[in-house]
């Protein structure tokens, strides 16, 4: 959806493997389901957190658990947003737009 409106998209299969994409290229956003093989949406974004590198990018979540446990935690951990599937393409493309929107006026993301 989002290569359709013009974005670069880099993808990963899983936590571990977008964990090691974003160690040697750093994204402008980072959209990450919260049930993934391996390494999990919240150790993904744990784990982004805590790396000063990567710890300014924006994170937002994908989630077709919409329970409110699920958002409080991705939000306490630091995700920028989140987005309930199934989603369309009009909502994804409201809810990256702002975040990138917030980084490159220089606002902290989270």
């Amino acid at each position: 959806m989002l290569r359709f409106e013009g974005y670069e998209v880099r993808e990963a299969e899983n936590g571990r493997l977008g964990l090691a994409l974003v160690s040697t290229w750093v994204p402008d956003l980072v959209l990450c389901d919260l049930m993934m093989p391996e390494v999990d949406g919240y150790a993904t974004l744990r784990a982004m957190r805590a790396d000063p590198v990567s710890a300014p990018i924006p994170f937002v979540c994908l989630t077709a658990r919409a329970e409110r446990h699920d958002l409080r935690k991705a939000m306490e951990l630091g995700a920028d947003d989140y987005l309930t599937k199934p989603f369309t393409r009009d909502e994804l493309v409201a809810a990256v737009n702002p975040v990138l929107a917030k980084r490159s006026r220089g606002t902290p993301s989270h």
